[in-house]
């Protein structure tokens, strides 16, 4: 998956669509994303020591990565992302949109050094 924790997304479908919000946590296996703000729910509580009054509370659930798309820092339009290794030979994710660098993601290494 190539959307990490702390990316900007937008939601390209759903309930949600065509808002933005950041990366909370990211669940490889299940290929689900956690994002800040969006696909709240309603949780309902009963009274306890720990929640004194009840009720309902809000809560960001997680959604699918296939409904997201990561935005470019650049241009702040969502892009689809890609790897590329630099001269050093460490790799990186980058913008396809407009060829901006997303953070290094594995440091350098000398098989792929040009």
């Amino acid at each position: 998956m190539k959307i990490k924790v702390d990316d900007i997304v937008k939601v390209i479908s759903g309930g949600d669509k065509n808002e933005k919000g950041k990366v909370l946590s990211v669940d490889h296996q299940a290929g689900k994303v956690l994002v800040e703000g969006l696909n709240r729910v309603y949780k309902h509580v009963r009274r306890s020591q720990k929640n004194p009054q009840g009720g309902r509370l809000h809560k960001e659930m997680p959604m699918c990565a296939s409904n997201l798309m990561v935005v470019c820092p650049q241009t702040s339009e969502p892009t689809r992302v890609g790897y590329r290794y630099l001269k050093d030979g460490s790799k990186e994710r980058y913008a396809k949109k407009s060829g901006a660098s997303l953070g290094v993601v594995s440091g350098p290494n000398p098989k792929y050094a040009s």
